[in-house]
């Protein structure tokens, strides 16, 4: 009987991490180890608890994710999403290990008027964005194989993001004011874990498989006061009891400053997924739809 693949998971306390877990628990024996045993942060010490758990597939989904805190913080953003992602690589081109891992919208520079593709120049604005761009690098330059899957506008029912902040603050506060002019799909940590597993699962059967980097979103574009419009409208159709009287405002990235530069336009163009690997992604109205009635299911006696 073939011995079930040691799948690592980093971040399992993440937003995707938790889904991760879901979606992998029959594909392998799972690790999950928390800081005080795989800290990221510490780079130099991940080679010696690779060797002692010897995973076959490495998920990492962790990383530095505070965009503006990054401006501020630039050598640990670089410890965890360059440093040790290039050792995570290290040790999976030697020993001949599977490393999937997640990266970002912020590779891009943002100003491109339809949605980006794989093979789009990189020319990241912040940090956090360059931060990500080198760890990719890293991964392509070790020769492992590898899955990098580009996402964006992350939601989940676990941990902090867009979706539940707005659903938050709508139930606290009677007006919100939301950028308007910067685009893209909100897209379900759980779709993200779903498509983990069936590349994994692809690759336990057949390890020669098309790898590199591709790109994983919901369908469609909206901007982020579209978004909030649509939860909240979701929420209002559920009977949340909420404080906000008005319509949302719309207002320009400029009157809502940030340290860190965010993508005008970070739109991704799944299709090299799809068409490679026979998936198909939701739109993105539909997977706001589906996160919201978990989230409201759990708040239910």
């Amino acid at each position: 009987m073939t011995r079930p693949a040691t799948i690592l998971v980093t971040g399992g306390s993440g937003q995707v991490g938790f889904e991760l877990k879901r979606a992998l628990v029959l594909h392998g024996r799972l690790i999950c180890p928390d800081r005080s045993r795989f800290d990221l942060a510490q780079p130099a010490t991940l080679a010696a608890a690779l060797d002692a758990w010897q995973p076959g597939i490495i998920v990492n989904p962790a990383a530095y994710t505070a965009v503006d805190r990054a401006e501020d913080e630039p050598a640990l953003a670089h410890a965890i999403n360059a440093e040790a992602v290039a050792e995570l690589a290290r040790w999976a081109a030697a020993n001949n290990a599977l490393l999937l891992h997640y990266s970002t919208d912020y590779v891009f520079d943002g100003n491109k008027d339809d949605a980006w593709r794989e093979d789009d120049d990189a020319n990241p604005q912040s940090v956090y964005g360059l931060s990500k761009w080198r760890g990719e690098q890293a991964i392509r330059d070790s020769g492992c194989r590898h899955f990098i899957l580009r996402t964006s506008w992350v939601a989940g029912v676990y941990g902090q993001n867009f979706l539940k902040t707005m659903l938050r603050l709508a139930t606290s506060r009677d007006s919100l004011s939301v950028v308007a002019d910067q685009f893209g799909a909100p897209t379900p940590a759980s779709l993200l874990a779903d498509v983990a597993a069936n590349l994994v699962a692809r690759c336990q059967a057949d390890a020669d498989q098309p790898y590199g980097t591709y790109h994983v979103a919901a369908r469609g574009r909206t901007s982020w006061h579209e978004y909030a419009g649509f939860v909240i409208a979701l929420a209002r159709d559920a009977g949340w009891p909420l404080a906000l009287t008005d319509a949302t405002r719309a207002i320009a990235s400029r009157d809502y400053p940030q340290k860190a530069a965010r993508p005008a336009n970070s739109q991704l163009d799944c299709n090299k997924l799809m068409q490679t690997f026979g998936l198909s992604l939701p739109d993105w109205q539909d997977a706001v739809r589906q996160l919201f009635q978990t989230i409201d299911n759990a708040r239910k006696p």
